[in-house]
């Protein structure tokens, strides 16, 4: 289950190109990336040609969410001194438009939900997999692998005991 296909960002990877469509989703790549990781404020990981030209890429960081904002029966296992819980935020993901439509997303996202999975199980602890999608067509797309709305955040989840029954 440790295998991933996709690697750490670093300053070979070529990035200027990257398109995916979503302005907010190119300038991050491009521009702000890089920062992020020397700051600490999240991991990257890219998949890249033959010439390191970064073709998709996810991040990952640390978050916690409110209790209360979790479904009731995930809330129940939870003693009543937690008011904030772990999680792994998978706070971007996207896919060069050169490669969309080819599955690309699915991989990446099957990267980082494998990533994240066995960091919470050897490393740091974290019940769930948060994304705050950008749009509906990301909405649409999580929905499509088993994130749910999370009530009143627009913030969506997968807990990893799913993670841990899916077979990656």
């Amino acid at each position: 289950m440790e295998e991933y296909i996709a690697f750490q960002l670093t300053e070979h990877h070529v990035k200027k190109d990257f398109t995916c469509g979503k302005e907010m989703l190119d300038n991050y790549i491009r521009y702000q990336a890089n920062q992020d990781i020397k700051r600490r404020l999240s991991a990257c990981f890219v998949i890249v040609d033959d010439k390191d030209v970064v073709k998709g890429y996810y991040t990952l960081s640390n978050t916690s969410i409110p209790k209360e904002g979790l479904p009731l029966k995930i809330i129940k296992k939870f003693p009543p001194t937690y008011k904030n819980i772990p999680a792994t935020l998978l706070g971007r993901l996207a896919v060069d438009k050169s490669i969309a439509g080819q599955g690309y997303g699915k991989l990446l996202l099957i990267d980082a939900l494998k990533r994240s999975y066995i960091t919470s199980t050897k490393s740091i602890s974290s019940i769930a997999v948060i994304v705050d999608p950008l749009d509906d067509d990301a909405v649409r797309f999580y929905e499509k692998y088993g994130f749910t709305l999370l009530p009143d955040s627009g913030k969506m989840f997968i807990p990893m005991s799913t993670i841990s029954d899916l077979d990656l």
